[in-house]
Parts: structure tokens; C-alpha cells; sequence
């Protein structure tokens, strides 16, 4: 049937308010509450006490209303850019289905001459019904006054954020209740059936109540342990309803209704019963019992000053699937079991509670249905979290929360801008197989994608398909194909940076790190360097300058000044038909400043005492060019594993110097290491690296339960840190993300079949994947014929 304006019990929407036929006002907010697995016991208990004291600002006759409405989506995804992977990735999330959530508050006060609702007496049960008194424009004001007031204290606490509905907001909000309509949904007006079921269109309803104290747990708090995250040392916690919320993984409602009545009055009222149980308690032992659970009560308001309210708490739950309305029930009775309550099904008055339901309409609320409590306990059974948010997806990270729903995560700009963090320094760490060179792949490939330029320094070839993939450079030795650069060819004019950068080079190749360097030699190559670039030569490379210097400069150099030959003497097996001819002569991959992607793989030569230290230094010089020289661009250092031998080799300084200074130039390091104990050997490293990554991504750590003593003061982690961390799982490719110490969130790094193999470290796979690409002729081309390939056998 359409309800007739004749039996509806809202009258008129107008000040931004809800007005019902009896005069009752209504104001709804909406709530934006914690984000969940993200809180500690404090969180909750601050949250708890925030809830009580603006609760107790109201009058009597007020009823506060919370609604937490779940809808199952489809998880609509878009390309983040016009790239390979960011195609397949939109191809593989598009259409996952997720749980939406909305929660309302809605502050009703009731009109002073209302008649008091029941299962027998309600408004639905009248034909027709008559306001029985106008607006009170004083009462209104005040009323006003005292939401304005409840609404600053919940935003005060800075754990949840209030927004007031308007007139619109509103009238969706009536409108998606009544007729199940889902957020953004076109209007539709759907048949409601009330008689013997609850159905709404084509969608069948169930209610579950938590209406009588004999249902009702034994305790309650501000949470409780969540067992599938906790460990023997941490106790993981969550909202004490959450498994009445975003652990009951299908479409309901949640509806919390708190009454605030007259105290005073009914504890005289309560007073009056205790005397009647204790005059009949030698008939009855549950008039005993009953005498000395009132007498209690009193005590606890009286002694401890608490506010006795009135309180029902109620699971509607909807299916599309009559045949799948069993299931349902057993899912609601074994959330509310599970949070030690007993699940009573409506099915005589649920009619009632789905019309007291109706935003704005809580007043006609059967009050047989509630039970007496304390504001205090019943402030416990409010739903206290809500999904992960997500960020801007032009500046975040995708991954996925905890229920695998892609969300994006701002690591660098947004919050920076909340002043969470003051340097964009990032450390991943975490056991062998714990999935940081995936993540890292992936962290790199998005910053590519955004924009960035990325200089990779490996060892293991852990970033080889993602550069192959996204066109970059890469350097690596091998005795067929050993490594080359070439310093020497660049754009542009010969700066002071790049002057200097060429002298350090060739002070290097020339002199053993004990050995000093004269005034006279360094002018000599400044003169050198200058000479050689103002000459017309066929080629800009070490040959070039090598021939330049046997010639022209020798002309102009004086023997006692500069010893020339000893220079070239030394400088000889870097020329042509030297032993290391090919290492500064590199004709292709010339321009490392403009190239985005630049990966060097320094495996084969970490140990080597000449190619060692050359390469080093020129990856010093091509990264401190582009911090300088590419304005507005953000520069990424990513250093995995290899800098525990660049540490031993004179490189610890420009680490060092990289992290205190690339936030200056809009550069994040980012720094790869597989145990914490590496971090703190070398103390120069340590107080570079600790003490300025605001970002810290930590894969599964349960290995270190048992010493974790340790992990937390190297990477200084807070107890709440600690508790989040250790819920860590890596089966389910689960990361931890610490933001300045004050985010600490865990996600899992889900990623699609084609990203899976691009990213892949494992040896088998990753030679499986070069052989394929190289039988198709891309990387591209071989990949999409491995997934293919997987979708056919599974």
C-alpha cells in the first residue's frame, strides 16, 4: 500500500527540522564516526565519555535516535590513468560488492501533551491523526539551543564529525527509509506491507530486538575484543555493537533509541516498586530477586549520580531473496550471540518498530518494547565505526581495507596539509616473503603514473618488469652487458652543479679517498671541464674529454701545476680499449634527468671496488640534479636493501643529506629494509633514516612477539601502534601504514592478476613472465597471456 498523507505520522519538513502531526520536533545530523580497526581502548572510552555528556545536556522528553543504515553496493571503478595496469586494475575491483554505511542522529522532543505510545497505542494504529498543540517558538528555541550544544560536544572530542541535514538532506533521508530507496537512488515509491510481514516493494524485512534486560548481555563497555586480531600480548578491540554493524555482512538497519524521561520522577517511581517486590518477595523468589536488582539500581543512581534512561535497540534486516530470509535469521541471532545477547524475532509488533523507525517519528515509539538502564550503559550498545575513508584517488594509493573494499590513501599531500607529518620520508620494512618489494612495485608504478620521477637503487632485480613496463631505464651488470652511463652528454649549458658534479666524478676515478686534492688540481679541472665543453666535439663522452685532455689542454696545463700525465695515466683504463672502457662511454639512455623511471641494480657490483663507488656517485649526481633542476615535480629516491652497502662506501652522507633535505624540493625517500636490526647498525643511517620517515609501511611482524620489545623502540611505536600492528596478516597480503604516529591503519595490499606479475619477486615466476613477454614481443602483451592462461585453468 502508499501511506496516505491522512495516517503519516511526519506533518510538515520546514526549519531544517522534522515536525510531527502530534508536535513533535525533530533535528537529524549526520555522523561521520571512527574510522574501524583504527581505534585503541582510550579511543573508544573518549568516544564513550563525549556521547554521555552531550546526551546530558537535554531536557526530559527528549529521545535520541541513532540509525546506522548498511546497504550492499557494487564498487564502481575507473582507470586512475590510461596505463596497462591501471586498466586491468579497474577491470578486476569494478562490481565488487561492499557494505555502504550512513549513520543519523536524530534528536526528537517530544510535545508536552503527547499520549505515551505502546504496542496497543500507536500512531499507525489511528485512522487519522490531529496535532493537539501548536508550535512553542520559546520551546523551539530552546530546544535549538540545547541540539546546538549536544552537536558542539560529539565535535569538540575530534573523534567524529556532526553535520546538521537541511530541508533536502531530510526529505531523502524520509524518502530512503520509507521506500528502501539507496543512497543517490532516483526517487520511487515502493508498496509498503505491514499486516503479516514486513515488505517493502520487492524487498522482505526481519526485526530483531534487544528490547527486554533479560536479553541482554551479562556486561557491557565502550568495546570489546575483537579475537580474530588479537595475539597472547594485544587484545584487539572493537565497538561493543560491531557485530551488530559492519561484522553483519548483509543489508539492515541498526536503530538505537535512548529516551531521556523525567529522573526524578522515575526514581520515585522505582522506589514505589521496590517497596510493592519487597512487601511480596516471601511469596515469590522473583519477587526477591527482582526487589534486590530495583534496590541496586537505586543505589548506582544515587550513589554514582547516573542518569536512569529508557532504552530499545533493534536489527532490521532485508533480503530480495524470501527463500534466503533463514539465513538471515541465523546471521542476526549469531551477531547478537556473539556479543553474548539472545535475538528475540518481531512477529506480532514489528509493524510498530518499523513505523517508530520513520526519521523523525521516534516519539510514537512503543515504550513496553525499551528497558530501564543508565544513559551510561546504554551509551555502550551506540554503533561506534564506520568504513576507512577514502582519499583523493588523483593523489593516493589504492589498496583495500580490511572487508577488501578499494579505498585510496593520501600518504604525501593531504596529510602534510593536516599537519600529521613534516616530511614526506618513507621506511617499508618487514620479513622475507612479507610482500614489501610488491608493495614498493606498487607504491612506484602509482607515483610514476602521478607524475613523479622515480630512481630506484636494487639489488636483486626487484623492479625490473615495472620498468620495463613503464619505458624507464635500466642499469644493471652482467658480463655480456655490463653497466653504462655517460655524464658527460647532457642538454643545456654546463652549470656550477654540473661542473662540480664532474669534477667529484673524476676526483674518484683519479685519487684514493686518504689522498688529498690541491687547490691547483681543482682548478686545473674546472679549467678542463670548461675548455672541454666550449670545444666542438663528435660526441659528448669520457673518450671525448679523455682525447681533449691529450690534446688541447695539454697546451695550456704547466707541468708543475697539474700532473697531467699521472691524471691520464690513471684515468687510461676508462678510454677506449681499457678494462672498464664501457662503464662512462654509454651512447643510449643518455637523458637521466627527464627520464621518470630510472632503475640501477647494483647486485653483481656491490663488492667491486671500482664500479662500486663510480656508480654511486652517479647516481648522487643524476638524483641531486633532478631535485634542483625539475621544478615542480616530485622526485622519488627509493633505496631496497642496497644501502647497506652504500653505507660502507662513503654514500651514508647523501643519504643522510637526501632525507633532511628532499622534502625541500617536493622528494620522498623511501627506503626498503628486510630486518629493523639493519636499520639501527650504523648510526648515521639510523638518525637519517628513524628520525625523518613521518611514513612508516611494516608487513607482518608476528614473528616478533615474543621480542617486539625491541621492533617498537627502534621504530617508536605507541602501545596502540603496537596492538594494530600485530594484527597483521600476511595471508591476506595485509600491510600496516603508520602516518606520523598518529594514523595507524592496517590494509591489504590486494592487487589484480596482471599487477601480481608485473610486481612478482619470486624466481620462478619472474623468469616465467621475461620468457613469456619475450615469445609475445612486450611485457604487456606476455602478461595479459599469463592471465589469460590462469583464467582458463581455473
Amino acid at each position: 500500500m502508499q501511506i496516505a498523507s491522512q495516517i503519516f505520522p511526519i506533518y510538515q519538513i520546514e526549519h531544517d527540522c522534522y515536525l510531527s502531526a502530534w508536535g513533535d520536533i525533530t533535528i537529524a545530523y549526520e555522523i561521520i564516526l571512527p574510522e574501524v580497526f583504527t581505534q585503541y581502548g582510550p579511543d573508544y572510552e573518549a568516544l564513550h565519555q563525549a556521547r554521555i555528556r552531550a546526551m546530558r545536556v537535554f531536557d526530559p522528553h527528549t529521545i535520541i535516535h541513532q540509525k546506522d543504515i548498511y546497504r550492499r553496493k557494487a564498487y564502481a571503478a575507473q582507470p586512475a590513468a590510461e596505463t596497462f595496469l591501471a586498466r586491468a586494475a579497474a577491470r578486476h575491483f569494478n562490481g565488487r560488492p561492499y557494505l555502504d554505511h550512513r549513520c543519523y542522529l536524530l534528536v526528537t522532543k517530544k510535545a508536552a501533551d503527547r499520549q505515551p505510545a505502546s504496542s496497543g497505542f500507536s500512531g499507525l494504529m489511528r485512522r487519522r491523526i490531529v496535532p493537539r498543540q501548536a508550535i512553542d517558538e520559546a520551546l523551539l528555541l530552546r530546544f535549538l539551543e540545547k541540539a546546538g550544544q549536544f552537536a558542539r560536544i560529539l565535535s569538540d572530542s575530534g573523534l567524529m564529525t556532526v553535520k546538521r541535514l537541511d530541508n533536502a538532506d531530510l526529505t531523502g533521508l524520509l524518502e530512503r527509509y520509507v521506500f528502501q530507496l539507496d543512497t543517490g537512488e532516483q526517487a520511487l515509491i515502493r508498496d509498503v506491507h505491514l499486516k503479516d510481514h514486513l515488505q517493502v516493494g520487492d524487498r522482505y524485512g526481519q526485526v530483531f530486538t534487544l528490547g527486554d534486560a533479560d536479553d541482554l548481555p551479562g556486561f557491557c563497555g565502550s568495546r570489546i575484543d575483537y579475537d580474530k586480531y588479537s595475539t597472547d600480548q594485544t587484545r584487539f578491540p572493537v565497538g561493543f555493537a560491531a557485530k551488530l554493524n559492519l561484522l553483519l555482512d548483509l543489508d539492515h538497519e541498526y536503530n538505537q533509541f535512548i529516551f531521556i524521561g523525567d529522573a526524578p520522577r522515575r526514581l520515585k517511581e522505582l522506589e514505589l516498586k521496590k517497596r510493592r517486590l519487597r512487601s511480596l518477595a516471601a511469596y515469590s523468589r522473583e519477587n526477591a530477586i527482582a526487589c534486590e536488582a530495583t534496590h541496586d539500581f537505586l543505589n548506582e543512581a544515587m550513589g554514582q549520580g547516573r542518569l536512569p534512561v529508557r532504552a530499545h535497540f533493534n536489527v532490521t534486516a532485508w533480503t530480495t531473496d524470501r527463500g534466503a530470509l533463514q539465513e538471515v535469521k541465523n546471521q542476526v541471532a549469531s551477531a547478537m550471540a556473539g556479543m553474548g545477547a539472545v535475538a528475540k524475532q518481531e512477529t506480532e509488533g514489528f509493524a510498530q518498530l518499523w513505523w517508530a523507525g520513520i526519521p523523525g517519528n521516534a516519539a510514537d515509539f512503543p515504550m513496553n518494547d525499551s528497558f530501564d538502564t543508565f544513559l551510561e550503559h546504554a551509551v555502550c550498545f551506540l554503533n561506534a565505526e564506520t568504513h576507512y575513508r577514502s582519499d583523493d584517488p588523483a593523489t593516493g594509493f589504492r589498496f583495500c581495507d580490511r572487508f577488501s573494499r578499494p579505498v585510496y590513501v593520501d600518504l604525501y599531500d593531504a596529510v602534510r596539509h593536516a599537519g600529521l607529518t613534516s616530511n614526506m620520508g618513507t621506511l617499508v620494512t618487514g620479513t622475507s616473503g612479507g610482500g614489501k618489494s610488491v608493495t614498493v612495485n606498487h607504491l612506484l608504478e602509482t607515483l610514476h603514473t602521478q607524475g613523479a620521477h622515480c630512481v630506484v637503487i636494487d639489488i636483486g632485480g626487484s623492479y625490473k618488469s615495472s620498468c620495463e613496463l613503464l619505458g624507464g631505464y635500466y642499469f644493471t651488470y652482467a658480463e655480456d652487458q655490463p653497466i653504462r652511463f655517460n655524464p658527460f652528454h647532457f642538454t643545456g649549458n654546463l652549470d656550477t652543479e654540473k661542473k662540480e658534479s664532474l669534477k667529484s666524478l673524476l676526483v674518484t676515478l683519479w685519487k684514493d679517498e686518504k689522498e688529498d686534492l690541491f687547490r691547483s688540481e681543482y682548478v686545473a679541472l674546472s679549467n678542463a671541464l670548461q675548455g672541454y665543453y666550449e670545444t666542438e666535439v663528435p660526441f659528448r663522452c669520457f673518450d671525448s674529454f679523455y682525447e681533449y685532455l691529450q690534446n688541447d689542454f695539454r697546451q695550456e696545463v704547466h707541468a708543475e701545476d697539474f700532473n697531467l700525465r699521472n691524471f691520464l695515466y690513471v684515468l687510461r683504463p676508462y678510454y677506449r680499449g681499457g678494462e672498464f672502457d664501457y662503464l662512462l662511454n654509454a651512447t643510449e639512455n643518455l637523458d637521466l634527468l627527464h627520464q621518470p623511471f630510472v632503475v640501477v641494480d647494483l647486485d653483481e657490483i656491490k663488492d667491486h671496488p671500482i664500479l662500486f663507488p663510480v656508480v654511486t656517485l652517479i647516481i648522487m649526481e643524476m638524483f641531486i640534479s633532478k631535485m634542483r633542476k625539475l621544478k615542480g615535480v616530485r622526485k622519488v629516491l627509493c633505496i631496497d636493501e642496497a644501502w647497506k652497502a652504500i653505507s660502507k662506501s662513503g654514500m651514508a652522507a647523501f643519504v643522510q643529506y637526501a632525507f633532511k633535505t628532499i622534502r625541500k624540493f617536493n622528494g620522498v625517500p623511501l627506503v626498503i629494509s628486510q630486518e629493523v636490526d639493519d636499520l639501527i647498525g650504523s648510526e648515521i643511517i639510523r638518525d637519517a633514516i628513524v628520525n625523518n620517515t613521518d611514513i612508516k609501511i611494516l608487513m607482518d611482524m608476528r614473528k616478533f612477539l615474543h621480542k617486539f620489545d625491541k621492533v617498537q623502540d627502534a621504530l617508536g611505536l605507541s602501545e596502540k601502534a603496537k596492538t594494530i600492528l600485530l594484527s597483521v596478516n600476511k595471508d591476506e597480503r595485509e600491510i600496516y601504514i603508520d602516518i606520523g604516529g598518529q594514523v595507524c591503519k592496517v590494509f591489504r595490499n590486494e592487487l589484480c592478476p596482471e599487477e601480481l606479475l608485473a610486481f612478482s619477486t619470486e624466481g620462478q615466476q619472474r623468469v616465467k613472465v621475461r620468457e613469456v613477454a619475450d615469445r609475445y614481443g612486450s611485457m604487456e602483451a606476455g602478461i595479459t597471456a599469463l592471465v589469460n592462461q590462469q583464467k582458463k585453468s581455473s
